[in-house]
């Protein structure tokens, strides 16, 4: 059964950027609990931020899931990127990821590797930063593992990296690693820039997809641009996915609506 979830950003400075709930994690768990939703994904400044002591009363309550939580501000607040031409830089990052693994793992949530890819360039080549991403990813995923939970990696469209654009790059690139401890989160944003068809780059990523950001074409909540969702939802059916979808939406028209939307789609299409 397919799982819905909705973002919350904690991170000041990316206000503005394509999270649903801004204003804290009391809340956000209260207005998602109310509109129906089963987890939330957070979006903190770093792994500090997070207070399990404080966290897991508050989910109780309200009987919401961790979902995952996002890694990106390691890349917006702090410029940390797993393929720095700069070995420290690289080392910084990763600790920087497995803080968010170890305060994530408790919950039965994943961290997301998205932002913090990099790009090659810039005195990195392509192959060495492909390579540092595969190595890194190697000790994050076995990381997660020993929580028991695994390490989501999210292909980017070509604006955000250079690296691995598709979900097929983001196949061969973790079938290429030693941990199956790493899956895919499929962006249904990213997927509209790079793939010829979203639901077949899901039928051909299988079981490697681990979690999907259902979200519409232009960023805005499902429904509010124009993909077609059947053939995406048969396509989730059909590989038997059953984790989160999850809103990592902009609020548009505002929070509430964005998210009101997104269940609404929800229960339209993937229940």
């Amino acid at each position: 059964m397919i799982r819905s979830c909705i973002t919350v950003s904690l991170v000041e400075e990316a206000r503005g950027g394509p999270f649903v709930f801004w204003d804290g994690l009391d809340d956000a768990c209260q207005r998602s609990a109310a509109l129906g939703f089963d987890a939330i994904e957070v979006f903190p400044p770093s792994p500090e931020s997070i207070d399990p002591s404080q966290l897991k009363p508050l989910l109780e309550r309200h009987q919401l899931k961790l979902a995952a939580v996002g890694t990106g501000a390691g890349w917006v607040k702090h410029r940390l990127s797993l393929t720095s031409g700069v070995e420290e830089e690289r080392r910084q990052a990763r600790a920087f990821v497995k803080g968010i693994i170890d305060v994530a793992a408790p919950f039965g949530a994943s961290a997301i590797i998205g932002s913090m890819q990099g790009r090659w360039g810039d005195g990195v080549d392509k192959i060495s930063a492909l390579g540092h991403l595969a190595e890194a990813l190697e000790e994050l995923g076995q990381r997660a593992g020993t929580h028991g939970v695994p390490l989501f990696y999210e292909p980017l469209n070509r604006y955000e990296t250079n690296l691995c654009n598709t979900m097929a790059d983001g196949v061969r690139l973790l079938e290429s690693l030693n941990s199956k401890d790493v899956l895919l989160l499929a962006d249904l944003f990213h997927m509209n820039i790079e793939e010829q068809n979203i639901a077949d780059a899901l039928r051909q990523s299988g079981p490697h997809v681990g979690h999907i950001h259902f979200v519409d074409s232009n960023r805005r909540p499902a429904t509010c641009g124009h993909l077609d969702y059947p053939p995406i939802a048969a396509a989730l059916r059909e590989i038997g996915f059953d984790g989160y979808a999850c809103a990592e939406a902009f609020p548009y028209p505002d929070a509430n609506a964005a998210a009101e939307l997104t269940m609404n789609a929800f229960r339209e299409f993937l229940t």
